[in-house]
């Protein structure tokens, strides 16, 4: 199979003077015009300086599905005032269909840098018209693909357009980043720590099913519910799968709720309604959820059972929320990501982890820990993708990946 080869290998000779077109994924969370959290900005600046520093004319593309509709536009303005040193200023294009995008990237000067505006706003992204890929490629020399967190989707920046630069397509710094790091897992260490959270049990059965070979397992949130039920116990309202895999087939969760590594709470924080019709919230034994109960999370006890696990673990891969965090119950998320993040923080022998999601991720953020592989520290490392990262450590390949290799 042939290799993906990295936009560093490219001298900084050949860079010079070319116009580069870099897929990003600058899809952040904007409250009001403002930029809420900047990682995905952050990890594309490597790339993006690399490429100033060798004087090509970067144009970088991205999507944004802001729910306030302001588009690309407040996350240029956040560039040009906290990353003047890594991208100079960056010059917006809104709409890149126009005589004014092609004027602006023709008279672009070698290190200057444009940002065009959001490539959804043209159905055409998402069904993969090659007339679209087409209409991207003819403002560029070089293809590069630094937006991990996309690459699972078949769309005309990340699978139509690299495609027209046959000998020319690149992963950026970031994109080369998460496929060294979550290569690990498909030979991690052992004592390995493998937990799981979310919900859609069905599209997370494969997953399940191929790391079963961990040292010790935790499904949280929603898949929880599916594992309790199926051992016996009442969950209430709480919610759960179809009990049917993707293929209609009905789940036969015998294997996993009998495997001997996997590990389940005693306990669970449950919403309830009372007789006055108040809600209230507390904590119960698995065994004593009523019917009226939905569970909202998983209990203390799992992280007094995992302190010890966690502890002697080489390797820990987790990705996703132990319980409802959008809904604020996310107490033993944080909690268990303070004990990843406390051992991977040893001075003596520390754990290797891998994280992901936009829950966990948001976990790590809120706590103030964020993963040091950008500097050489890879004890920690923190995926800028949830729904690629699945697919990626499930298929060992995505569709974006897959169209770089020459």
């Amino acid at each position: 199979m042939s290799e993906i080869k990295s936009i560093t290998s490219v001298p900084t000779t050949e860079l010079k003077g070319k116009r580069v077109i870099v897929r990003c994924d600058f899809n952040v969370q904007v409250f009001e015009g403002k930029i809420m959290d900047d990682l995905r900005v952050r990890k594309t600046l490597p790339t993006i300086q690399f490429l100033r520093d060798a004087g090509a004319r970067v144009i970088l593309i991205s999507h944004i599905e802001s729910k306030d509709g302001t588009g690309l536009k407040p996350v240029c303005e956040y560039i040009n005032e906290t990353y003047t040193k890594e991208c100079g200023v960056v010059t917006f294009v809104s709409d890149f269909q126009s005589e004014d995008a092609a004027s602006t990237i023709a008279n672009m000067k070698d290190g200057e840098i444009t940002l065009i505006e959001n490539l959804r706003i043209d159905a055409r992204e998402k069904s993969n018209d090659i007339e679209f890929a087409k209409l991207l490629a003819s403002y560029a020399d070089i293809y590069v693909n630094d937006a991990f967190a996309v690459s699972h989707r078949a769309h005309a920046s990340v699978v139509g357009l690299p495609a027209l630069f046959p000998n020319a397509r690149y992963a950026g710094i970031q994109l080369m980043n998460e496929l060294d790091h979550l290569k690990v897992t498909f030979n991690a260490p052992h004592p390995f720590v493998f937990i799981l959270g979310g919900a859609k049990f069905e599209t997370k059965l494969p997953l399940i099913q191929k790391f079963a070979q961990a040292d010790s397992i935790l499904l949280g949130g929603a898949l929880l519910n599916d594992i309790l039920k199926a051992k016996g116990y009442n969950v209430g309202k709480s919610l759960v799968s179809s009990g049917v895999d993707t293929a209609g087939a009905k789940i036969d969760f015998t294997p996993i709720i009998e495997n001997p590594k996997l590990i389940i709470p005693d306990d669970v924080i449950v919403s309830g309604i009372l007789p006055d019709g108040t809600i209230r919230t507390s904590t119960k034994l698995i065994s004593e959820v009523g019917d009226e109960d939905m569970i909202m999370d998983v209990g203390p006890s799992m992280n007094t059972k995992l302190t010890e696990v966690i502890q002697n673990a080489k390797f820990i891969l987790w990705n996703g929320p132990m319980g409802n965090y959008e809904k604020g119950f996310k107490d033993q998320t944080i909690e268990m990501a303070k004990l990843v993040s406390m051992a991977c923080s040893r001075l003596d022998a520390p754990v290797r982890a891998v994280l992901g999601g936009g829950d966990t991720t948001a976990a790590m953020i809120e706590l103030g820990l964020e993963d040091q592989s950008d500097k050489g520290n890879d004890a920690m490392f923190i995926s800028t993708g949830g729904g690629a990262m699945l697919e990626y450590l499930l298929n060992e390949s995505l569709p974006g990946v897959e169209v770089l290799r020459e």
